[in-house]
């Protein structure tokens, strides 16, 4: 934890103790002082500048909400703001990772399939029988390239680009394609 400033000359312990008495210039006081430098520890955590810089205010919130958690007997005061910062960016990496986000096809590909296992498990066979029928009625109104792009998609499992490779359309149509014609399937569905 480096400074440039002599660490006799600003209490840590004292600064957490007024926070915990919601003292706003201690809090002030401390990112004066350290920011630059736990900024500095998010950085090399999570690799990003906007993210680390994230990081540290969300960090500095949870210093001055939790600075009655303190425990002088249990460590220095500034041991334990860089503690915060440090955690913060840990659980802040950990989260990205498990975070996926999903392209407008893929989400609609997903919002499919939970439909159609929602849909199977659901107790009515005449009643599927029938929305099938009228399934197919209206996969035949579609013009059949299109057709067939959502079924290499929905059936098949076919990623875009395997789709437009197989119809020798451009990618960028082939997901127009595939856009358009789930439209026109949920509007005659309906």
């Amino acid at each position: 934890m480096p400074s440039t400033l002599n660490d006799d000359a600003f209490d840590h312990d004292a600064a957490l103790m007024a926070c915990a008495h919601g003292d706003r210039d201690a809090l002030r006081r401390i990112y004066e002082r350290e920011s630059r430098y736990l900024l500095g520890v998010a950085l090399r955590i999570v690799r990003d500048r906007a993210a680390a810089e994230d990081v540290l205010h969300d960090a500095f919130v949870s210093i001055w909400s939790r600075a009655s958690s303190f425990d002088a007997s249990r460590g220095a005061g500034r041991g334990w703001i860089y503690s915060v910062v440090r955690h913060a960016a840990l659980n802040r990496v950990r989260d990205s990772a498990r975070e996926t986000t999903l392209d407008e096809p893929a989400a609609a590909h997903h919002d499919t399939q939970a439909a159609l296992a929602a849909w199977n498990t659901s107790g009515d066979e005449l009643a599927r029988h029938a929305a099938l029928g009228r399934l197919g009625h209206c996969l035949d109104g579609l013009e059949p390239t299109r057709r067939s792009c959502l079924l290499y998609a929905y059936i098949d499992g076919c990623t875009h680009g395997e789709i437009a490779q197989r119809v020798q359309a451009p990618l960028g149509t082939v997901k127009a394609w595939i856009q358009r014609g789930l439209r026109a399937l949920r509007e005659c569905m309906q």
